[in-house]
C-alpha cells in the first residue's frame, strides 16, 4: 500500500507517525514545503514543492501510483487538490474543495449555518464595505473581526482585547477588506474547545476533544500565533466540560455534515475541526477547520488505537459506522518549541539541538534539515507531546522533552499545568453560576 501526505508542519509528522504504525505497513510518500526531518526519516520517497501546486502534486501522486492521499494544510484544500486528485482516480481522506469553503470562506459558512438552522451561531453581520462594517462596529463595539479568508490562524482580532479603540478597529477593518469579506460577530465569553470527528460523507466519528493556546505567552498574553500548545485529559473531556457539553458539539458538527449533503449535495469526507466557546447558553462555533488541527492532532493522533490506515479508508469508502474508532485513555500535553521572536520577529536559520527519548514524542514542524542538522523557518519549529494517565504527569513528560532541545527558542511552559488549568476551571464554574466544593 502507497499513502501520500501533503504538508510539512507537525501536523503532518503526527499524519505519518499514526500511518507509520499501521498494521499494513504502508509505503509513506511526502509532499512537502520545506524538509521536515520527522517526515523524510518515513518517507521512502518525498517531493519538495509549494503546497499549493496542485497540478505538481496531483502528477507526484499519480506517477508514483499511491493508493490514497491524506492532506494537512487548509490552503491546498482550498486551492483544490483534492478535485484534481479524484479526477485523476486517486482517492483522498481530505475533502473537497467545495466541503473546504466551511475553513476557507467564514462569511459564507455562518451564512450556511444561520440558513439551515444550525444550532451554535452567534449574532454576525458579513461586510465588504469600511463604512458600513465600522458603522455596524460604533453600534457594538462588544465584538470580533474576522476576515473572510485563510489567515493561518492569526486573522481574528477581538475588541478590547487585541484593538482597544474603535479606530483601531477601523483600521483593521480597511486592513482586511483589502484582502476580501469581513465577518463582524458577538464577542463570546467561555472556554474554548475543540473537537476534531472523522467523518465520511454521512458518519461522525469523534475524537477527545482538545483546548489549544492561541496566544504566544505564558498566562494568555500577547499575540494570536497557528496555537502554542494544546491539552487532552484522560477522558474524551476537557477538566471543565460535562459530558452534554461534548454532545452538543458533535450534533452541530453532525447537523452541518448533513446540510452539506442536503443543501449541495456534497459528501464532507475527511476531519472536520469544530472550534467552539463554551458559554453560559452552551456551545458556541467559533470556526470550522476542513482538516486536523495543529497542534491539536498531535494530541489525538498519539492516542489513536484503531489502524488510522482502516480508518482512511472508511473516511473514503463510507463505511465509518462499521468500526469503533478508539482512543488510549491517557491524558496528553503538546508544547511548541518556536523561533526566537515569534512570531512579530521570528529568528530565522536558528540552529536547534533535539535529544529524542522514549519518555516523549517529539514532531517536527516548521524546520530545514540541512547537512543533519535542524534550522528554524519563520514558523513553529517542532512540538513536545508528553503521554500519560494524567494531565500533570504528561506536562512533567512535556517538560522534560523541552529540557533536551537546545538553541534560541520560546515555548509555553504554563500549558498543562495545574495553575492554567484550575483558573479555565473557575472561569467554566464562574459562567456558569456555581462554586465547585
Amino acid at each position: 500500500m502507497k499513502v501520500l501526505v501533503v504538508g510539512s508542519g507537525g501536523r503532518e509528522n503526527s499524519i505519518v507517525e499514526a500511518l507509520a504504525r499501521s498494521a499494513y505497513k504502508p509505503k509513506i510518500y511526502a509532499a512537502m514545503g520545506n524538509l521536515n526531518p520527522g517526515i523524510r526519516r518515513r518517507s521512502v520517497d518525498y517531493f519538495l514543492t509549494k503546497e499549493t501546486d496542485v497540478q505538481a502534486i496531483a502528477q507526484y501522486a499519480e506517477d508514483r501510483g499511491v493508493d490514497f492521499v491524506v492532506v494537512g494544510p487548509e490552503a491546498p484544500l482550498a486551492a483544490g487538490l483534492v478535485d484534481e486528485l479524484y479526477d485523476r482516480g486517486i482517492p483522498a481522506a481530505s475533502p473537497v474543495k467545495e466541503a473546504a469553503l466551511l475553513e476557507s470562506d467564514k462569511a459564507w459558512t455562518r451564512a450556511f449555518m444561520a440558513r439551515n438552522g444550525i444550532r451554535g451561531v452567534p449574532r454576525f453581520k458579513v461586510y465588504d464595505n469600511l463604512d458600513d462594517a465600522f458603522r455596524y462596529l460604533k453600534e457594538y463595539p462588544d465584538s470580533v473581526i474576522k476576515p473572510a479568508g485563510l489567515t493561518g490562524g492569526k486573522g481574528v482580532k477581538v475588541m478590547g482585547e487585541h484593538l482597544k479603540t474603535l479606530e483601531e478597529g477601523k483600521a483593521y477593518l480597511e486592513e482586511a477588506l483589502r484582502a476580501g469579506r469581513v465577518v463582524i460577530e458577538d464577542r463570546l465569553e467561555g472556554e474554548e474547545v475543540t473537537i476534531q470527528a472523522f467523518v465520511d460523507g454521512k458518519n461522525v466519528a469523534p475524537m477527545p476533544a482538545v483546548q489549544d493556546h492561541k496566544r504566544a505567552y505564558e498566562d494568555d498574553k500577547g499575540p494570536n500565533t497557528g496555537g502554542m500548545g494544546s491539552y487532552t485529559d484522560h477522558t474524551q473531556l476537557l477538566p471543565f466540560m460535562e459530558l452534554d457539553d461534548y454532545k452538543e458539539g458533535v450534533e452541530i458538527m453532525k447537523a452541518t455534515v448533513e446540510a452539506l449533503k442536503k443543501e449541495l449535495g456534497i459528501a464532507y469526507k475527511g476531519t472536520l475541526y469544530g472550534q467552539f466557546m463554551l458559554t453560559a447558553d452552551g456551545m458556541k462555533v467559533i470556526e470550522y477547520n476542513a482538516r486536523f488541527g495543529d497542534p491539536e492532532a498531535m494530541n489525538v493522533l498519539t492516542l489513536l488505537k484503531t489502524d488510522f490506515v482502516d480508518v482512511c479508508q472508511a473516511i473514503i469508502d463510507g463505511s465509518l459506522d462499521k468500526m469503533d474508532v478508539e482512543f488510549e485513555k491517557s491524558a496528553t500535553v503538546c508544547k511548541y518549541v518556536v523561533p526566537k521572536g515569534y512570531p512579530e520577529a521570528p529568528l530565522r536559520d536558528s540552529p536547534l539541538t533535539v535529544t529524542e527519548k522514549p519518555e516523549y514524542k517529539v514532531y517536527y514542524a516548521s524546520v530545514n534539515e540541512r547537512d543533519g542538522k535542524i534550522y528554524t523557518t519563520s514558523s513553529r519549529s517542532l512540538a513536545i507531546v508528553g503521554v500519560a494517565d494524567t494531565i500533570a504527569e504528561a506536562e512533567i513528560l512535556a517538560e522534560m522533552g523541552l529540557s533536551n532541545v537546545h538553541g534560541e527558542f520560546h515555548c509555553r511552559h504554563d500549558i498543562g499545568k495545574e495553575t492554567l488549568i484550575r483558573k479555565r476551571i473557575e472561569h467554566m464554574d464562574a459562567i456558569r453560576g456555581r462554586r465547585r466544593p
